[in-house]
């Protein structure tokens, strides 16, 4: 059975720092493509970032661009998302998901990953 689980979440001030984890079982990771995705109170899930299995490449949302950094451990089953100087727009609930994409996973929507977790709630406020 194929189930991720992520951690990391909280509260935290602007211009902060959180680090999610989200950790795989039931399969390896090798041949997945992971994304981290967030959904606002009343907004659509939106892709934050991704990384492909096939050559590490990775995706981000223009609004976290030089902010957050998406990374894969393989010899974990797990993948992580580095949030550094954290805003107000920056919350939600963040899920990892994974699927196994023949293409760049920076070319696939929300709708196209399978497993997900079951989320972890980021607040960014003062």
């Amino acid at each position: 059975q194929v189930q991720f689980v992520e951690s990391g979440g909280g509260l935290v001030q602007p211009g902060e720092s959180l680090r999610l984890s989200c950790v795989a079982s039931g399969f390896t990771l090798d041949n997945f493509a992971l994304g981290w995705f967030r959904q606002a109170p009343g907004k659509e899930r939106e892709r934050v970032s991704c990384i492909s299995s096939s050559d590490g490449s990775t995706a981000y949302a223009d609004s976290v661009k030089g902010r957050f950094t998406i990374s894969r451990d393989n010899a974990k089953n797990t993948v992580y998302l580095e949030m550094n100087s954290l805003k107000a727009e920056d919350t939600g609930v963040y899920y990892c998901a994974g699927e196994v994409l023949a293409l760049s996973c920076g070319l696939y929507a929300p709708q196209e990953y399978n497993y997900w977790g079951q989320g972890t709630q980021v607040t960014v406020s003062s």
